[in-house]
């Protein structure tokens, strides 16, 4: 019984750790769309979008795809997407 509950668990984590991989490329283009845009931002502004958008990217190719979520979430907060 414990055996099959650790297998789930795992499967779980698994699957997890891949939903994030597939949302990262998703939020880039969502955030590349946006900046294409020419949206109306402060000089900083832009600098952390930016800077945002190409941590989330080496994040993402990392591996470390939750890493790369949450910093491509401060890039589109600040777009407002």
């Amino acid at each position: 019984m414990k055996l099959s509950s650790m297998v789930v668990a795992v499967s779980l984590a698994l699957a997890s750790s891949g939903a994030y991989a597939f949302h990262c490329p998703k939020d880039m283009k969502a955030i590349d769309a946006a900046l294409a845009k020419k949206p109306n931002l402060s000089a900083q502004q832009m600098a952390d979008v930016k800077k945002y958008r190409k941590e989330g990217e080496s994040l993402h190719k990392a591996k470390k795809h939750q890493e790369s979520v949450d910093t491509l979430a401060k890039a589109k907060k600040i777009l407002g997407i």
